[in-house]
């Protein structure tokens, strides 16, 4: 796995609390009574809410800051998911800017479920096609090149579909309609100055 896609798994595991709970609602448990005794947090401790930009049509536009540092991103719901019947985790797609870090048009997709060791997925955006490689739940882009074409294919596209393996041998499809990624992108891209 190269550096650009470990510092941005780092990124994206960071934003896992951040992530608005219908998308993501694999936060932990709340502690019990005795833990927060043990453990009482200052009002000062308290990691600020994210600032939602706005977006719509089952993509919303955020930014934060981390260490100082300004980051934007973006997630989107599927509106279809195959098997139906499949048990899943919550499943996103999700584009982020961190322009400390020069990295821009960040693709992951996330399953819900632990993708098949050492398996692609296959993203087809309006029919044009893409192999993203699997690291535990979440599909990626190699390089930062396919991660700016996947993104403007997406801006302009209509559909998005990612079919992928899990761990079982489960084939999976998701289906995500583009409708509100272009005004979802814009909000990102003017938040983190992101220039098209």
């Amino acid at each position: 796995m190269n550096l650009r896609v470990l510092a941005t798994a780092a990124f994206v595991a960071c934003l896992m609390p951040a992530l608005p709970l219908a998308v993501h609602a694999a936060s932990p448990a709340a502690p019990t009574k005795s833990a927060q005794q043990q453990t009482p947090q200052k009002p000062s401790d308290a990691q600020p809410a994210p600032t939602h930009l706005g977006g719509g049509q089952g993509w919303d536009a955020y930014s934060d800051t981390e260490k100082g540092q300004k980051f934007c991103y973006l997630v989107g719901k599927p509106q279809k998911s195959e098997p139906a019947s499949a048990k899943r985790d919550p499943i996103y797609a999700s584009i982020a800017h961190r322009p400390a870090d020069k990295a821009f048009n960040v693709v992951s997709f996330n399953a819900g479920y632990l993708f098949k060791e050492n398996s692609d997925a296959e993203l087809a955006v309006d029919g044009k096609k893409f192999s993203l490689f699997t690291n535990k739940d979440t599909a990626w882009t190699r390089d930062a090149a396919t991660d700016k074409a996947v993104t403007e294919a997406l801006a302009k596209g209509k559909t998005a579909v990612i079919k992928g393996a899990s761990a079982r041998g489960t084939e999976t499809a998701d289906t995500y309609s583009l409708a509100g990624f272009g005004q979802a992108l814009a909000l990102i891209d003017k938040t983190c100055g992101v220039k098209r």
